[in-house]
C-alpha cells in the first residue's frame, strides 16, 4: 500500500511509504521530483524503490528540492517517518542542512552523487553520518594519473585540454602529478572546442613529438581530433575523461580510443539478476538507477546488521563488505569507497569495454 501525507510545516516533502513487512527496515530514499534535476530523481527512486519493496520493507520517498536552506526540512521528514537509513541525496545543499540533524537522530545518509571533498570533510570534523557511494572528487584525475605513470611514463605525452572549468582543473591536476613524478609533457595547449576540425592541433602535436595525448575535453572534441590525426597519418593514442560517456554523434568515436570513466555497470555479471528484474518491471537499469538499488543493498544489511547487535547503523557501514548489484562496495575510515571506481576503457566497435580485455 502507498500512501501520502504531510508533516506539518512540511507539505509535500514526505511524499510516500510503503507498507512494511515483518524485517522491518525502513529506508528514507531522498531525490528531485520536479525542476531540472526532475528525470536524475526519476532514476534515483525508480532503483531504490524497487530493490526495496522487493523485499517487502518500507520505503519512505522525500521530495529533494535542491535550494539552499531546504536541508533541515528534509532531515525533519525522514526523522518524523523513522527511517533507520537515507539514501540518493542528488545535492550537496540538501546534505550541508540534513546531517546535522541526521547526526542527532542516528540516521546514515548514503548519497550516490554528490563528490564535494569539502562537504566529507566538513561531515568527518563533525561527526556527520555521510557515506559517498559516489566517486570523490579528485577521483577522477587519481584515475587519469595512474594509468598515464603505469602505461606511458616512456613515451612522450601531450596534454590539451578545452578551456572549461572541468577540463582545465583535470588536466592541471595530471600535469602537477607528472612534474612531481620527473614527466615534463612534451606538448600542453589549449584548444577551441566545438571546432568542425582540428588539424592545426594534430599537426602541432606532430611537430611536437606526442605519440600519447591526455585530452581534457568532451567526447564529441575527441572524436574530431581523431579523426583528423588518422587523415594526417598522424600515430596517436588518445586518452579522455570520464566526459567520454557521452552520446557517440555527430562525429562516430574512432575504434582504438580511450577513456577512464565510470563503468556501465550493467554490463557487469554482478548486476545480471538486478537488470533482469528492473526490466522485467519496466525500469531501465540506467543512470543511477543501479547506484541507487545498490545503496539500499547496503542500507538494508547494515540495517538488519544493527538490529543484530544493537549498535547504530552508521558503525555496520565503515569498513564492511558489501556485495552489491555494481559490485562489492567497502567505505573506507573516511567514508569514501575504499577502491577507485574509475577503469580504463577502449572504445571498440560501438561499445567502451575495459582496455585490458581482449579484443574479440
Amino acid at each position: 500500500m502507498t500512501i501520502s501525507r504531510g508533516l506539518g510545516f512540511l507539505p509535500l516533502l514526505l511524499l510516500a511509504a510503503g507498507e512494511c513487512h515483518a524485517a522491518g527496515v525502513t529506508i528514507g530514499v531522498v531525490a528531485p521530483q520536479a525542476g531540472s534535476f526532475a528525470a536524475l530523481g526519476a532514476q534515483i527512486r525508480a532503483g531504490a524503490e524497487a530493490k526495496i519493496r522487493q523485499d517487502g520493507d518500507t520505503v519512505v520517498t522525500v521530495n529533494e528540492p535542491c535550494e539552499e536552506n531546504t536541508g533541515a526540512a528534509v532531515a525533519d521528514a525522514l526523522i518524523a517517518a523513522k527511517v533507520q537509513v537515507a539514501v540518493g541525496f542528488l545535492c550537496s545543499e540538501t546534505l550541508d542542512g540534513a546531517l546535522p540533524k541526521l547526526k542527532d537522530a542516528n540516521i546514515p545518509a548514503i548519497t550516490i552523487a554528490v563528490r564535494s571533498r569539502i562537504l566529507m570533510e566538513d561531515a568527518l570534523k563533525n561527526n556527520w553520518p555521510l557515506f559517498r557511494l559516489a566517486p570523490s572528487d579528485g577521483a577522477e584525475a587519481a584515475k587519469v594519473i595512474e594509468v598515464i605513470l603505469r602505461d606511458w611514463a616512456s613515451d612522450p605525452i601531450a596534454l590539451v585540454e578545452d578551456g572549461t572549468i572541468h577540463g582545465r582543473e583535470l588536466t592541471e591536476a595530471v600535469r602537477n602529478a607528472l612534474e612531481a613524478q620527473g614527466l615534463k609533457p612534451v606538448f600542453t595547449d589549449t584548444y577551441r572546442p566545438g571546432q568542425d576540425q582540428q588539424i592545426a592541433l594534430v599537426r602541432r602535436l606532430k611537430r611536437a613529438g606526442a605519440t600519447k595525448v591526455f585530452i581534457g575535453g568532451d567526447r564529441s572534441d575527441v572524436a574530431i581530433i581523431a579523426r583528423d590525426a588518422r587523415s594526417e597519418k598522424i600515430p596517436l593514442v588518445l586518452l579522455g575523461g570520464d566526459a567520454m560517456r557521452a552520446a557517440d554523434q555527430p562525429l562516430a568515436l574512432a575504434d582504438g580510443v580511450l577513456a577512464v570513466t565510470l563503468p556501465e555497470y550493467t554490463t557487469r555479471a554482478e548486476a545480471s539478476s538486478a537488470s533482469t528484474g528492473l526490466r522485467a518491471a519496466s525500469i531501465e537499469p540506467e543512470g543511477y538507477v543501479l547506484p541507487a538499488y545498490a545503496a539500499v543493498e547496503i542500507s538494508i544489511k547494515a540495517a538488519q546488521a544493527a538490529a543484530a547487535d544493537d549498535r547504530p547503523v552508521a558503525q555496520h557501514l565503515g569498513g564492511m563488505p558489501f556485495d552489491t548489484a555494481i559490485g562489492k562496495i567497502t567505505f573506507d575510515g573516511g567514508h569514501e569507497l575504499a577502491d577507485n571506481p574509475y577503469q580504463l576503457m577502449q572504445w571498440r566497435s560501438g561499445a567502451f569495454v575495459p582496455a585490458d580485455e581482449p579484443a574479440q
